[in-house]
């Protein structure tokens, strides 16, 4: 953080931060915000990303570009392939049933 010595004779300094005119004293420190602040940036960052990744159109933090819709559509096909699965299979079990049933009407 530094500070712009208006006046050096009076001790006059002014935080560009805050836009404040103040005394220079000599018994206080002042530390700078910045790396702090540069966390904060990417915990902010990392939160929006956090926040991102339960909805499937929007984009992620170290994703490629144009990759919005990749989680959306991978459900999609991934649910069209398995419900295709275990409707044929469904069908294939309730034809074997029928068949089995036609050939034991005549035994029964």
């Amino acid at each position: 953080m530094s500070m712009v010595r208006i006046a050096p004779e009076i001790n006059l300094v002014l935080d560009p931060d805050t836009g404040t005119v103040t005394q220079e004293r000599k018994d206080s420190i002042q530390y700078s915000m910045e790396p702090v602040f540069e966390r904060m940036d990417k915990l902010d960052a990392v939160a929006d990303d956090l926040l991102n990744s339960l909805s499937p159109s929007k984009p992620l933090l170290s994703s490629w570009p144009g990759r919005e819709n990749t989680s959306y559509m991978a459900g999609f096909y991934g649910n069209t392939f398995y419900g295709v699965v275990i409707g044929l299979a469904f069908s294939g079990l309730l034809a074997l049933i029928i068949y089995i049933s036609s050939l034991m009407k005549g035994v029964v």
